[in-house]
């Protein structure tokens, strides 16, 4: 009887782990990203001051979070390694990406994160004023951070260079970032076209408008992925937080278990090729895609990641 009992109590238990892990996979990987222009760490009072900019990132108690304008040891900001001190404050892993030298130290961007990279890339992209791209690789995704240039031109310019970057990973790629270009811009229009899915705007509405901070009169600050994230977003929104920087930050959170990138078939000017190989939307051959999961949708064809 006993024997019976335990049995009975084994099976039930293994079930409700069982279903504990099953329904844990459905609900697939949850992420909270952040963008957010710092102006190195000056706010709407010019005061640099990192512990306000610190306590909204607290606060919005993002995974991850793209930063923009960020002073490393330069003279202006009190010598001070800002990527450094923001993980500090906030309990996360500190990442800078140099753009510029400027006045004994660097000019860029950051990623701070909850979780440690794994890797990370640090690519220069045009600008008349230097621009570059932070990429970190983590477990299950990538997230990348780049402040665009000022040139609609080299903004253009820059975005061959992303999506090269783009095509070397087989995970999930988000970016973020301030593009200094609107959601009605050629350049957004572009992306889109490239196969990036815009995650922290609906429309150009003017809720979802980040700068200047005081009264937004612009969306130029943006969270995309590349390809398509199963599940969807949980939530998308502007933080009202207008002093602690001249931009707003925006936070998205998304669940994902699932990843698809468009790609073009047969090849990537559209002629026929004898071996029937297929290509990325960057026009990169797409080794071996059976492998990844090569199928059709509406009459498009699709790899899962």
């Amino acid at each position: 009887m006993k024997r019976h009992t335990v049995f009975l109590l084994s099976t039930v238990l293994g079930l409700l782990l069982y279903g504990l892990t099953a329904s844990s996979q459905d609900a697939g990987l949850s992420l909270r990203m952040m963008t957010y222009n710092i102006q190195h760490g000056a706010g709407m009072d010019d005061v640099i001051d990192l512990d306000r900019q610190a306590a909204v990132i607290r606060d919005a108690m993002p995974d991850v979070v793209g930063l923009q304008e960020v002073d490393s040891c330069v003279k202006r900001s009190g010598y001070k390694p800002q990527a450094a001190l923001l993980g500090s404050k906030t309990g996360m892993y500190a990442t800078f990406g140099g753009a510029i030298p400027l006045t004994g130290g660097k000019y860029g961007v950051a990623i701070l994160s909850k979780e440690k990279p794994l890797s990370h890339r640090n690519i220069p992209l045009p600008g008349n004023e230097k621009r570059t791209l932070l990429v970190c690789e983590f477990q299950e995704y990538v997230f990348a951070c780049t402040h665009l240039a000022l040139e609609e031109e080299n903004r253009l310019a820059s975005l061959p260079i992303i999506l090269e970057e783009v095509a070397r990973w087989e995970k999930p790629f988000f970016i973020c970032g301030d593009w200094n270009d609107i959601p009605t811009s050629t350049l957004i229009s572009r992306m889109k076209t490239k196969g990036f899915r815009m995650l922290s705007y609906v429309s150009n509405n003017s809720i979802y408008f980040t700068y200047p901070a005081g009264t937004p009169k612009k969306l130029i600050d943006y969270i995309a992925s590349y390809g398509k994230v199963y599940n969807s977003i949980v939530s998308r929104k502007v933080l009202n937080e207008p002093e602690a920087s001249d931009h707003r930050p925006v936070l998205v959170e998304v669940n994902f278990d699932g990843y698809t990138v468009g790609i073009q078939s047969p090849s990537s000017d559209g002629k026929a090729t004898q071996n029937g190989d297929v290509y990325d939307l960057t026009g990169r051959r797409v080794e071996d895609p059976s492998r990844r999961g090569l199928f059709i949708q509406n009459g498009r064809k699709f790899v899962v990641r």
